[in-house]
């Protein structure tokens, strides 16, 4: 039984997602629909492609992703369909895919072409429903557009690094339910361009100079419970996706506040994290005089 996903930038209030639903089980009465978020800020490419590429893998092999952000079609916004890690994408060549093209890569990309056949305001419900079908159908991407051999990128969801390797320069790409902004620096990234130097990450006015492995980290729990004030608390982690991100303890964007609210943090925003020249030297140096 196919699985077909979705994610978009609806919201709730609006008829949109139930009609795309609605249109997929018409073709597909026996058809699973999940959604995976339609909260995602409208036209917000950066943040649709995090959410799928930490979504998308939980799915078992051959599940269909139909992704509804900034679909309108115009002459530099084209259509694609694409087969990578033995999934299928539906969505706009506006960047989302990017973020995990990046990392694996295609097994197939096609420019979808069915769109003289069919006129639309809702390519959505109209053209990704199609396709989508056609594929759970076992149809092949050959049959809804021709190959091309690659896709536009994000703007800015690289990191940059300077050339003596002391400085990564990040952005935010993500601000989840919690407040946590999460950054566009991945923990293998991270890893090596620190090669074991001690570091600094700056948002505009905080300072961390440490990772914790996961947020309870910050809790000292030799203190009793009552005597404790952790709610509230900064601090930064590499979160489940691998991406290094600012988070409060406990955070509450409506009662002690988040990362967002209490450092002022939003989408786009810098963070940068500053290596020790020095520190490997020092190290080296300490190994050589046999004192470690």
């Amino acid at each position: 039984m196919a699985i077909i996903t979705l994610t978009s930038d609806f919201g709730l209030k609006d008829h949109f997602t139930g009609a795309t639903k609605g249109a997929i089980y018409s073709e597909l009465p026996d058809v699973n629909i999940v959604d995976i978020s339609h909260n995602v800020s409208p036209f917000s490419i950066p943040e649709a492609a995090y959410i799928i590429q930490n979504a998308y893998s939980s799915f078992p092999e051959g599940t269909i992703h139909i992704i509804g952000i900034d679909s309108e079609i115009n002459p530099e916004n084209k259509h694609i369909a694409v087969k990578l890690d033995g999934h299928y994408f539906i969505c706009a060549n506006n960047g989302i895919m990017s973020m995990i093209c990046s990392e694996i890569v295609p097994e197939k990309i096609v420019e979808i072409n069915i769109h003289d056949k069919i006129q639309t305001s809702f390519p959505v419900l109209d053209v990704f429903v199609k396709v989508a079908c056609h594929i759970a159908r076992g149809g092949t991407l050959d049959v809804v557009g021709k190959t091309i051999n690659s896709i536009k990128p994000i703007k800015n969801i690289e990191p940059f690094v300077n050339d003596d390797k002391t400085q990564i320069v990040g952005s935010i790409i993500y601000i989840d339910n919690y407040g946590n902004v999460v950054t566009n620096i991945k923990r293998s990234f991270f890893e090596s361009v620190q090669k074991g130097r001690d570091f600094e990450i700056s948002a505009r006015n905080y300072k961390f100079k440490k990772i914790h492995l996961k947020y309870s980290d910050i809790v000292n729990f030799d203190i009793p419970a009552e005597k404790r004030q952790d709610e509230g608390r900064k601090l930064v982690v590499f979160n489940s996706g691998g991406f290094l991100e600012i988070s409060v303890f406990k955070s509450n964007p409506s009662t002690v506040g988040s990362a967002s609210t209490l450092l002022g943090l939003g989408i786009m925003d810098a963070v940068s994290v500053n290596f020790s020249a020095s520190s490997i030297i020092a190290k080296s140096q300490i190994a050589l005089d046999g004192r470690i």
